[in-house]
């Protein structure tokens, strides 16, 4: 079957479908084998569709026949990366760059009604958003609830965005709402309503499957700010959350935490309950006048009291999920009450949660946040490890918590993790509960030596971010042996798990050279050496297999990603300690492509 054909037959499904004309029919069924009962349900779509055909339209028109055929879902991805731009994203100068567009983009795919009747918990803030929406979906979930949940960005696969149940949509279901989306903006593209961008062709992607999926709740992240994010044209949710508010995406939503605030209360709707963590006055301020303007009800939802856990753990690592989970039981609980579905409230019940919410909490799956993975390849060779702890850290603030995470993740004071853990959801999905786990005796059995591997974007300020990192660990009593800087491109050019990594040793290491003549300042500056003369310490890396890397005393610089994990690799190779330990941060980006690379 061609993949134009596969196209073409999937778009008429989808019409049909919608119509109610394909309730109980076949089509095409020697050409794609399906059978659909509800316009709403496509029944055993994951494997109605050949995963990798190849696309055959150039065949006989003369092209070159060595050129490299794309399955239907790379043909996807070459699609949605067509949409990736590099304009600035929404800020108050561009009106939301053209904000109101969105509205025009939900007739198109005449989601207006479906949007209505969603049953949405929707959630902001800088840091642990994620995460509070990962605890919200587990435990709605194990309440009984069909779930969808929508989460930015993808580490490997841009399914890893839409969450059915709690497993990543399958890909041929993606293929076909993928589809029948873009070839409807493709057909009613005009210049007053052009393409939708990457985030806000997702966004509205993703209201699309939870829609023709009939989810009971959609849980949705905002993807950056609030008042212009793609995600905000759910003018009813059933309650909204502000997770922990910090400096972060600043050249976009302001300078200061009353302006972050101000952006992010933008998912406040008149009437919605609400509901915040402790946050500093000046953001808590801003976020109470604008609850007040719209005459919402905030309440500030109290960290969770680990006790409650029946001598369980939380799903996701790290002390600061206690807020987080705090977070998602104050909107589990309004859900539940608001839709009808309990009568005891459990905010006043905090002694004491429901075995539901318990579970709930202890499964929660998340990747790249205080993650553990060992290093498949060095584990086969021999007894020494290579071990990459990865948490997509990119603020101030989150750089404290990650080093303190790691602090006491590498000394062995995590305890053993509950029953929940063997659960296979956590082994499909990659958390830290499917990592390693070493008893502190045992850990105390082998030296280890600690490695940075770290990338942010340009808009961050590495002046604050590797300084708390640095002094973090350093309280901790964690030196990193040498830092490790590269460049994370692919992301920004092509979208899905394909991507290819690029090893061109003419990339530009500008940003990466600055980055490390900042860690060396204050690797010297700790040290109380001469910052002055560090840049005599650097010198040119010769070695073919390593062209265009810097080496320094405390640090070096690598052209791309995989020349620096084969430098891992060779260092763990020759080191007789037994135990190397990467901390991988500044950037979820980056902790997807160390995932890409070691999960092979």
């Amino acid at each position: 079957m061609q993949t134009d054909n596969l196209k073409s037959i999937l778009k008429i499904i989808f019409e049909e479908v919608n119509n109610g004309s394909l309730i109980g029919t076949k089509y095409h069924e020697k050409e794609v084998g399906l059978r659909f009962t509800s316009p709403s349900h496509i029944s055993g779509f994951c494997s109605c569709i050949p995963q990798s055909q190849p696309n055959m339209s150039q065949a006989g028109e003369g092209k070159d026949d060595t050129k490299t055929t794309l399955s239907p879902y790379e043909e996807a991805m070459e699609a949605l990366s067509s949409l990736i731009t590099k304009r600035s994203r929404a800020d108050k100068s561009n009106k939301g760059d053209k904000y109101e567009l969105l509205f025009d983009y939900v007739k198109i795919l005449e989601l207006e009604e479906p949007i209505k009747q969603m049953k949405v918990v929707h959630v902001a803030g800088t840091k642990g958003k994620g995460s509070t929406c990962a605890f919200t979906e587990s435990i709605l979930r194990n309440c009984g609830f069909h779930t969808g949940l929508f989460t930015s960005p993808h580490l490997i696969d841009v399914r890893e965005r839409f969450r059915l149940n709690g497993m990543d949509i399958c890909e041929e279901k993606f293929l076909a709402y993928f589809w029948w989306c873009f070839d409807r903006f493709k057909e009613r593209a005009t210049d007053e309503v052009p393409m939708p961008t990457y985030f806000r062709f997702l966004a509205l992607l993703a209201f699309k499957i939870f829609a023709a999926e009939q989810v009971d709740v959609a849980i949705l992240e905002v993807g950056l700010g609030g008042k212009y994010d793609a995600t905000n044209v759910v003018e009813n949710p059933v309650v909204c959350g502000i997770s922990s508010l910090g400096y972060d995406h600043m050249e976009i939503l302001g300078n200061t935490l009353g302006q972050i605030a101000g952006e992010k209360a933008g998912i406040f709707k008149r009437g919605v309950p609400a509901f915040t963590v402790p946050q500093p006055d000046e953001a808590m301020l801003v976020l109470e006048e604008k609850a007040s303007e719209l005459d919402v009800h905030l309440e500030v939802a109290a960290p969770l009291d680990a006790s409650v856990l029946s001598g369980l753990h939380l799903g996701l690592e790290g002390e600061h999920q206690y807020i987080n989970a705090g977070l998602a039981i104050a909107l589990c609980s309004t859900w539940l009450q608001i839709t009808g579905h309990v009568e005891i409230n459990y905010l006043n019940e905090m002694t004491h949660l429901p075995e539901q919410f318990v579970k709930g909490l202890a499964t929660a799956a998340l990747q790249g946040r205080a993650q553990i993975v060992p290093d498949q390849l060095i584990e086969s060779e021999s007894s020494r490890e290579l071990v990459f702890y990865l948490d997509g850290a990119h603020s101030p603030e989150s750089m404290d918590v990650c080093a303190k995470w790691f602090s006491l993740a590498i000394k062995g004071d995590y305890k053993q993790h509950n029953s929940y853990t063997s659960n296979p959801e956590h082994k499909e999905f990659g958390t830290s509960h499917d990592s390693l786990e070493i008893g502190h005796h045992e850990a105390s059995q082998k030296s280890s030596t600690q490695f940075l591997l770290f990338n942010c974007m340009s808009v961050r300020d590495p002046e604050l971010l590797l300084p708390r990192l640095m002094r973090a660990c350093a309280s901790h009593g964690v030196h990193f042996q040498k830092a490790l800087f590269v460049p994370n491109v692919s992301v920004y050019y092509k979208a899905g798990a394909s991507a290819s990594m690029p090893t061109d040793t003419q990339v530009d290491l500008a940003w990466q050279f600055t980055l490390q003549r900042i860690w060396e300042n204050l690797v010297h500056g700790e040290k109380g050496n001469d910052v002055k003369n560090t840049d005599h310490t650097y010198e040119e890396v010769t070695d073919d297999a390593e062209k265009g890397a810097r080496s320094c005393e405390n640090s070096q610089v690598f052209p791309s990603l995989p020349v620096a994990i084969n430098w891992l690799r060779d260092t763990v190779r020759k080191n007789r300690s037994g135990r190397s330990q990467v901390l991988v941060t500044g950037s979820l980006h980056l902790v997807g492509d160390v995932l890409k690379l070691i999960k092979k």
